[in-house]
């Protein structure tokens, strides 16, 4: 819970938190799940744009982590909230996903899935509460 309450009152941390969160989604995505389509079951053709947004989401998050010091407390609630949202429609998505893959997709491919969008969902809970605290960083 000391964690929790740490990374909340430090929006940088949160930041850099997603960002290589999002950049080891994409690479799970790229060389994991890509290559290996027959085991997970979700089509090459949905997985390359899934890896591509959470490359974009991996440099925002990474930007905000370097310029949060620079910018207003005020900015950071917005900034959170943005990449929060974000996340959320990335994990909507990615369950959308599963469900129109439904036959397609193998037991690993759901627990990859499903596991990646609590993950996420928990750093998005993070995001909020910490856009909800957002002061003076560092």
């Amino acid at each position: 819970m000391h964690l929790l309450r740490f990374l909340s009152s430090k929006p940088r941390w949160v930041f850099l938190l997603d960002g290589c969160g999002a950049l080891i989604t994409g690479i799970l995505l790229v060389y994991l799940l890509a290559p290996f389509e027959r085991h997970f079951g979700m089509p090459v053709e949905v997985v390359r744009p899934l890896a591509y947004v959470a490359g974009g989401f991996a440099v925002y998050s990474l930007s905000c982590w370097a310029l949060v010091p620079k910018v207003a407390a005020r900015h950071h609630r917005v900034l959170l909230s943005i990449i929060a949202l974000a996340n959320s429609a990335y994990c909507v998505t990615t369950l959308a996903m599963v469900f129109a893959y439904r036959a397609r997709i193998t037991p690993l491919g759901v627990a990859y899935f499903v596991g990646e969008s609590l993950i996420v969902g928990a750093i998005v809970a993070l995001e909020f509460a910490t856009a909800a605290r957002a002061r003076t960083v560092e």
